[in-house]
Order: C-alpha cells, then sequence, then structure tokens
C-alpha cells in the first residue's frame, strides 16, 4: 500500500506548483529514490523537463520524457502524461487531474495542488479515492 501525501500550496500559481514539484524532485533523487512526475498534458512535461535543468542555479537532476518506451535506467527521473508505467515502484509526483495509474504499485504518491479551485476541485476527489481504498492521506499546507 502506497504512502499518500498531499502539499496544498498558499499560492494559486501553476508554476509555484511546478518549481514546488522540482524541488521535490531533486530531495527524492538526493535521497537515492526513483521518482516519475505524472503531468496532465505534453506541454506541462515540456514545461517540467526544460524547469528541471533551470530551477535552481546548481542543480542536477537527470531525467528524461517518458514516451511509453522502457527508460533508460540511469535517469533517475521520468516525466510523462502517458501515464506511470507498469513495472514503477517508487515515487510519483501527480501534477495531473486524475489519480495515477497503477498507483497500488507505488511506495510513495505525492499530490502537489495549488489554492486554486481547478487544482483543489479534482484533488478532493483524488483524496477520496485513496481514502476509500483504505489509505491514510497525509495533508501538509505550504
Amino acid at each position: 500500500m502506497p504512502d499518500i501525501g498531499f502539499y496544498i500550496l498558499a499560492s494559486r500559481s501553476e508554476r509555484d506548483r511546478q518549481l514546488f514539484a522540482c524541488k521535490l524532485t531533486e530531495k527524492a533523487y538526493r535521497s537515492g529514490r526513483l521518482c516519475y512526475l505524472l503531468t496532465e498534458d505534453p506541454q506541462q512535461s515540456a514545461m517540467l523537463d526544460d524547469l528541471l535543468w533551470t530551477f535552481r542555479p546548481g542543480s542536477f537532476v537527470p531525467h528524461q520524457l517518458y514516451d511509453g518506451m522502457a527508460p533508460d535506467k540511469a535517469n533517475a527521473v521520468l516525466i510523462g502524461h502517458l501515464g506511470v508505467p507498469d513495472d514503477w515502484r517508487d515515487v510519483v509526483i501527480n501534477l495531473s487531474t486524475r489519480i495515477p495509474d497503477n498507483w497500488m504499485n507505488s511506495e510513495r504518491i505525492l499530490e502537489i495542488l495549488d489554492d486554486s479551485e481547478e487544482s483543489k476541485g479534482p484533488g478532493r476527489i483524488r483524496y477520496q479515492q485513496y481514502r476509500q481504498a483504505g489509505l491514510s492521506v497525509v495533508t501538509h499546507k505550504m
């Protein structure tokens, strides 16, 4: 059963949400964890791909865009909108509006919401889905 964490940002900015995702990703990478960033669409994937190189001076987080093909295991971070790979067992950072595919296979799922209703509305639904599955959900107000 995965650990579920919701991070609720005070900001209503999508950019702040993406920057926070980069910080969480870097923290997971430095802790030796593999990380999958689930995005809403190809545009959001491309933005995060660029942002992971530039969000903090001196940061280095090896990553690649996931296109449905077997990923390069040298990259600790995958970014994609196609869904979580079937064999993914580590951390999923969810920036999409849907519950991740194969979510029961992951060790941790981190949901990042900003303070807008566009983010919180679908987040409430996912929160309820996790709770209905019998999972404990931890919420962090940032």
